[in-house]
């Protein structure tokens, strides 16, 4: 429900009318090859819908109209033959569906041998050029790939745009919880709720800590003690964890889960001090928050739904993603330690070992029983940092920057999640350059080279991109 999603993408491919009398065959042939030997690869990446191709204006936005109808991802655009670029302007303008021209043909070399018929089949080239052009005079926003289907990574590259759109439509509908409210004075996490909806789509639901407690409250002791032994199980309980201490977990976490399925969310968000503020207050939702973001929940701490957007954006780019915060600088190591109160996600722990589970020994705000954490370190390799923040003007950026996580932790009597991540220049210009950008104490980290599909969803979402 939560996790990735296969993309659904609309393929819009076009001829030209002319032919129709001059080349009775060619659009057969064009969609043959499309369908046999394209359509395949296409299909690894995301589902397509490709009805036929078009040349006339009006099928042109009868199908690009079902598309946006059927509520795809983005259109892929295909230029078959030789097509007038203000045959499918028109349609292109009117829907909110990314688009991607896909220059590509049949042919992979020219030589001593090329056919008149060959030159018919593979003469796509210049309507691309036709069409980009007047796209970008008419302040339409497009994606553009050049490459033969054959081409090593080609598919790879079209996946991203695929994965990024369906990320993007994701973000627009997103639903995100705010138990409590934000951080007071926490600058950089403000947000009007209104320009959220207007410019991301996505949106901000209030949670009530009563109906929290209630749910605590309800929470049976069989899913209590089902729970409870999950955690014995999966993690490496510490021995002064008392019993008491794990059933408040296991109460708090049953009765967030039910809050989130309740209100159908996608996100959420909440200040540790509003627990404290309520005398029933079992526990802290530590473990909840971790365990739910390896099931598709993005989190923001403090009551940053900024910070709860982008890791669930990320997430949804290239899962698993998780908050954390950049906590302290290593300068001897050139790295820098990042950790959250109590959140990670626990599906990007390591996995040589259990993920310690931890009784905080100085509480952070009052509650009934102990405040348990699960001491989560990432499994080392190759990872991006990634934020979404705003700028001036309240423009979104996206900032991303490629990483190593460190072979280092869980450090014993860290009682927090902590990882450290290697930056490969040196650690001060890095934390200069972001700052500079702009750059939230609140971030998202996943494995991996993330970068092109953060690029394309900024441009989909009409926002920065900033490499630091």
């Amino acid at each position: 429900m939560h996790g990735t999603m296969r993309p659904r993408i609309g393929l819009l491919a076009l001829t030209l009318e002319l032919y129709e009398t001059l080349a009775p065959d060619l659009r057969r042939r064009r969609e043959e090859w499309l369908r046999k030997q394209v359509l395949p690869q296409l299909e690894r990446w995301a589902d397509v819908t490709f009805p036929a191709a078009v040349y006339r204006t009006a099928d042109i936005d009868s199908t690009v109209a079902d598309f946006q109808s059927r509520g795809l991802d983005a259109i892929l655009v295909v230029l078959l033959t030789y097509s007038p670029s203000l045959n499918a302007l028109g349609a292109l303008q009117r829907t909110s569906l990314p688009i991607l021209l896909w220059n590509t043909q049949e042919l992979f070399a020219v030589d001593g041998n090329l056919s008149y018929g060959a030159l018919s089949d593979n003469h796509g080239v210049h309507g691309t050029q036709d069409l980009a052009n007047v796209l970008l005079r008419s302040g339409v926003r497009f994606e553009y790939a050049t490459s033969h289907p054959n081409d090593g990574g080609a598919m790879e590259r079209l996946g991203d745009f695929f994965v990024a759109a369906s990320a993007c439509r994701r973000l627009r509908q997103a639903r995100i919880g705010l138990l409590g409210y934000p951080f007071p004075g926490m600058g950089d996490l403000a947000v009007d709720s209104a320009h959220l909806a207007a410019t991301l789509g996505c949106r901000v639901v209030p949670l009530a800590m009563e109906q929290l407690m209630l749910q605590a409250q309800n929470a049976s002791a069989e899913r209590i003690t089902t729970l409870v032994n999950t955690y014995r199980r999966e993690y490496d309980v510490a021995g002064d964890v008392r019993e008491e201490d794990l059933q408040a977990t296991a109460r708090m976490e049953l009765a967030l889960r039910a809050i989130v399925e309740a209100d159908g969310l996608d996100a959420m968000s909440y200040l540790f001090m509003a627990f404290g503020e309520d005398s029933r207050s079992p526990t802290l939702p530590f473990v909840a928050a971790s365990r739910l973001m390896a099931e598709g929940i993005g989190f923001g701490g403090e009551g940053d739904v900024i910070a709860a957007a982008g890791a669930s954006l990320l997430n949804w780019l290239n899962e698993p993603a998780s908050i954390s915060e950049i906590f302290t600088i290593d300068f001897a190591g050139n790295a820098v330690l990042i950790s959250h109160m109590g959140e990670a996600n626990v599906a990007m722990a390591r996995r040589d070992r259990k993920i310690p589970l931890l009784a905080r020994k100085s509480p952070i705000t009052r509650t009934r029983y102990g405040q348990l954490a699960l001491a989560t370190s990432f499994e080392p390799g190759p990872a991006t940092l990634v934020t979404l923040t705003q700028v001036a003007g309240g423009r979104w950026r996206l900032i991303a920057s490629v990483m190593t996580i460190a072979d280092f932790g869980p450090v014993e009597g860290l009682e927090v999640p902590h990882s450290k991540l290697s930056v490969p220049r040196d650690v001060r210009e890095f934390l200069t350059d972001y700052a500079l950008a702009g750059g939230p104490h609140h971030l998202a980290v996943c494995f991996g080279d993330a970068r092109r599909r953060v690029r394309l969803a900024a441009s989909m979402l009409g926002a920065d991109y900033v490499e630091v």
